[in-house]
């Protein structure tokens, strides 16, 4: 069934677990409002598991949500950065500089997590760290930045690093079109056999279907996570595929909301992936309860030895 209007929508949806959230909303009803509202129901879940865990797996969660303002970094910006400096480009080399910064201390601290949680993490920080290469390439075009710049904005790990950042770093754009840039890029990443189909089925400059095919790749890789259990990097799956999720939710809410229902099925998740998705989430479940029990036998386990007996206690 098509949805009609926005209200149809929030119908539909107050069948799921967005409903509660969305009830008390009036009739007129603004794409904005499905927007806020299921990210609302989204952070309230993230705050559930981060009070629930305990080291390593509760840092492992606020890396995910890590911001500028609640990091020691703050104070430098304040005394190193005027009003002057914080023009469109400069901002932007700015929020790749610490973005850098930030997936490399992420992907650091994967790597003490060992088993699973380091492999599968591994891989998918890889991922975004080789996406952020090519999107840096591509969207650097036109404008003041050098060589060594833009390489100092790649990631250092990931399949294209080191001798895929080179090649990225000197495709220039001088006497070039928009579109036989991004083509010459295209060209580049063909030698990577991973990404060899996201690159080799796009056409001339399709630099909007890159971002398309990176977004499917990205899904598809994430639902794999839920194929191995007991690791950290199941919840880091889930929360990137209820973004997804929202992501998906908006578009399909615009689409209605200006009468474009035709090009409802050009959001960038797949239908085959919902069966995916359900199964990964019922083994997300079986993680948490296994972690929870885990928790209670350690606790047991250091109480013992005081002597600590909890009476009419099943546990």
């Amino acid at each position: 069934m098509v949805c009609e209007t926005l209200d149809d929508i929030e119908m539909h949806l107050s069948a799921t677990d967005y409903g509660p959230y969305l009830q008390n909303e009036p009739s007129a009803l603004h794409t904005t409002i499905i927007m806020e509202k299921c990210t609302l129901k989204f952070v309230d879940e993230y705050k559930h598991m981060l009070c629930h865990t305990t080291e390593p797996l509760s840092t492992f969660l606020e890396y995910i949500t890590l911001v500028l303002v609640d990091t020691p970094l703050a104070p430098y910006f304040f005394e190193c950065i005027t009003s002057k400096d914080l023009d469109d480009m400069n901002i932007e080399i700015m929020r790749n500089t610490l973005y850098k910064a930030y997936i490399e201390d992420f992907y650091k601290f994967c790597q003490k997590l060992g088993g699973a949680a380091t492999e599968i993490m591994s891989d998918l920080l890889a991922f975004e760290a080789n996406r952020r290469a090519v999107n840096i390439t591509i969207n650097s075009i036109s404008i003041e930045l050098t060589r060594d710049d833009r390489r100092k904005l790649y990631s250092n790990f990931g399949l294209f690093y080191p001798y895929g950042h080179k090649e990225l770093a000197v495709r220039e754009d001088i006497d070039q079109s928009f579109a036989l840039f991004v083509s010459l890029v295209c060209a580049a990443m063909e030698k990577y056999p991973p990404y060899l189909l996201i690159f080799s089925k796009l056409s001339y400059g399709e630099s909007q279907m890159l971002d398309k095919a990176f977004y499917k790749k990205e899904v598809k890789r994430l639902c794999l996570a839920f194929a191995q259990q007991f690791h950290n990097g199941v919840l880091f799956a889930y929360m990137r595929l209820r973004e997804q999720e929202i992501r998906n939710l908006l578009w399909i809410s615009e689409c209605v909301a200006q009468n474009q229902k035709s090009r409802i099925h050009l959001t960038f998740d797949s239908p085959g992936n919902s069966v995916m998705v359900v199964t990964g989430i019922c083994k997300l479940f079986t993680y948490l309860k296994g972690y929870s029990m885990k928790k209670k036998w350690a606790y047991k386990h250091a109480t013992s030895d005081f002597k600590i007996s909890t009476h009419g206690s099943s546990h």
